[in-house]
């Protein structure tokens, strides 16, 4: 990797030293109390740098990787989360704050509004963790998720080496929890109208349900234990992980989108009772069924649930797609969208999403919220399949608050849509904290509301549209306006820096070393997957498509001067604990490395004629 001499070849003993650069950020400190810290502060500690950033889910499955090493190794490891911006309200403090309560962060946070720790440490990808020893110095980064276990190992290594040399320091580290705020709800996440006129809203960040009244704020009942789990029974015994989307099935019960815990959970309004109808707990990797049986089938992050074409669609936003659950059968499948992060319309099978959120069934129609392209997508049968078609967002990089045609008006992460009466969709624009409207008839996206405070679904309710307003922990009540709000245009790109590139031809290096203790699993076949495409596509001339090697010649289009590159890469490894090649253990643990980036570049004579980008391990 490019950057401040970070290096990293074969064990441990023959590492370079190189020395980790100090962390700043204009944001400033989170569960510190109020301390900054700096590496100095930390020496002694076996440091792990997560930078993340709350839109993205991938950065949302390492939090919940990471906690049980947190837990484990507390007296000696020191977690920092740097959180580093994609969209612009990312960049706002309060928006950190929140999402660092939102998803029970219990360690200390930079907010780096500006980047500036990502660039002293080179970082390309959302998520990225650098480790750093006892001493000071980097000794392996990773990027995408799946590394818990290579940082486990590393972890014991690091340990039992610096306690041997008298370098490491345990004891009690710096996280200082913030005080709780009691309100009724907190970061809830979706709303559904029962049919007796009360709300059941999934209350996310205290992992309940919770049954208001028609007025929307009175507690009716909450359902679930409020902790952390996978558990099943009444509604005092139940546990659910940061539950999400909510739809009526047509027996009465309603489907729960049951985030964290990678399922689809069942509530029957009328017992009480929860029940598991999808999922096994386990999150779904590349190579795992992509259908059979629902509860023998690992599902991952499902954000939203709608009904449409007599079976249950599920935004599974932890592999940009959509699937399907059937009650008559009891199964799930993959129903549109290949894994690839992006926005390409065509065939279901062919399309690709960018953490499908929100869904909303509309007659022959069934709208999807397609939050890290800032986009409005639906799905319509086509033939004897399906199709997916683009209504409002051109792709990942590119967002803010503009109304007008389709064609040019821009969202900024939206995570709901609602079908409205006259057939036109609303629309939860949760980072630009407002309300908006799409009209398929006249093709003109609209303002119906500002002034909400991350809106991530809303509900029809006696001719209002009630919203979920997650940051302000409440539902709010608004009236279907005759006229839009008129508001400033405002476009932006990611703050990213582009990559300068030189002309010509292009040397993409996916840098990959198995963890130690482990080899590449070539028992089937190649253990390593590498996807390149472009935006536009006329950036590249030759080395777009799919290939088993993580190294490949990219030639760039004469006259392209700018453009994205998409870049997916995915290895599998095996334990090797005796030392022989992995096929020769009869039962390896195999462990799948993956990630996608999305590299803005710019041409330009001079630049680079190589880019990096890793996997795992260091690159020099």
């Amino acid at each position: 990797m490019a950057g401040p001499g970070l290096l990293f070849h074969g064990d441990m003993a023959s590492r370079a030293r190189v020395r980790a650069p100090e962390l700043i950020g204009r944001g400033g400190w989170l569960n510190t109390g109020g301390t900054d810290l700096t590496l100095t502060d930390l020496r002694g500690r076996i440091v792990i740098l997560d930078f993340w950033t709350f839109c993205c889910v991938n950065c949302l499955h390492v939090l919940d990787e990471l906690r049980e090493l947190e837990e484990k190794h507390r007296d000696t490891v020191v977690i920092v989360g740097v959180h580093s911006p994609k969209f612009v309200h990312e960049a706002e403090h309060q928006a950190v704050v929140d999402a660092v309560e939102r998803y029970e962060v219990h360690h200390p946070v930079l907010d780096d509004p500006e980047l500036a720790t990502w660039k002293q440490y080179a970082v390309r990808a959302w998520p990225t963790l650098v480790v750093i020893d006892p001493e000071g110095y980097v000794v392996a980064q990773h990027a995408g998720e799946g590394h818990a276990h290579a940082l486990e190992t590393l972890v014991g290594q690091l340990e039992a080496e610096h306690a041997a040399k008298g370098t490491l320091r345990r004891g009690d580290g710096p996280y200082v929890p913030p005080e709780p705020v009691p309100t009724e709800l907190r970061f809830p996440g979706k709303a559904l109208l029962l049919p007796g006129g009360t709300f059941l809203v999934s209350d996310t960040t205290r992992h309940q349900l919770v049954e208001l009244a028609a007025d929307g704020e009175s507690v009716v009942r909450r359902i679930g234990a409020g902790e952390r789990g996978l558990d099943d029974g009444t509604g005092e015994r139940a546990r659910f992980s940061e539950p999400q989307g909510l739809a009526l099935l047509p027996d009465g019960t309603v489907a729960v989108a049951d985030t964290v815990n990678h399922a689809l959970r069942r509530f029957d309004p009328a017992t009480g009772e929860v029940s598991t109808l999808a999922g096994t707990g386990r999150q779904w990797w590349q190579g795992s069924p992509t259908g059979g049986p629902a509860r023998e089938v690992d599902l991952s992050s499902p954000w939203d649930v709608a009904w449409f074409a007599d079976r249950l669609w599920i935004a599974m936003a932890g592999v940009h797609q959509l699937w399907t659950y059937d009650p008559e059968s009891g199964t799930v499948r993959a129903a549109a969208g290949t894994t690839n992060e992006g926005l390409v319309d065509g065939p279901a099978g062919e399309a690709w999403f960018a953490q499908p959120s929100g869904l909303a069934a509309s007659g022959d129609r069934l709208w999807i919220a397609d939050s890290e392209t800032s986009a409005v997508r639906y799905v319509e049968r086509d033939g004897e399949g399906f199709a997916v078609r683009t209504a409002v967002g051109t792709g990942l990089f590119d967002f803010g608050h503009r109304d007008g045609a389709a064609d040019q008006a821009l969202l900024q992460h939206p995570l709901g849509v609602t079908a409205l009466p006259d057939g036109s969709v609303a629309i939860a624009d949760t980072y630009n904290h407002a309300l908006r409207r799409y009209d398929p008839g006249t093709g003109e996206v609209s303002t119906l509301a500002t002034d909400l405070r991350e809106p991530s679904g809303a509900v029809l309710a006696d001719g209002d549209i009630v919203v979920v307003e997650s940051a302000r922990h409440r539902l709010t009540r608004l009236r279907l306006p005759e006229e839009a709000v008129r508001v400033e245009a405002v476009a932006h790109r990611t703050q990213r820096a582009a990559t300068d590139i030189a002309p010509g031809t292009l040397r993409l290096d996916v840098v990959f070393q198995a963890p130690e203790g482990q080899k590449l699993d070539t028992r089937y076949g190649p253990s390593t997957r590498l996807l390149v495409s472009s935006t536009p596509p006329e950036l590249l001339a030759e080395g777009d498509g799919a290939g088993t090697d993580l190294h490949r010649e990219l030639v760039l289009t004469e006259g392209v001067t700018e453009g994205v590159l998409h870049v997916s890469a995915m290895a599998a490894s095996c334990d090797d604990t005796d030392g022989s090649a992995a096929g020769e253990n009869e039962y390896p643990a195999c462990h799948v490395h993956q990630q996608d980036w999305g590299v803005p570049v710019r041409i330009t004579e001079g630049g680079a004629t190589r880019l990096p980008l890793v996997l795992a391990g260091m690159d020099d």
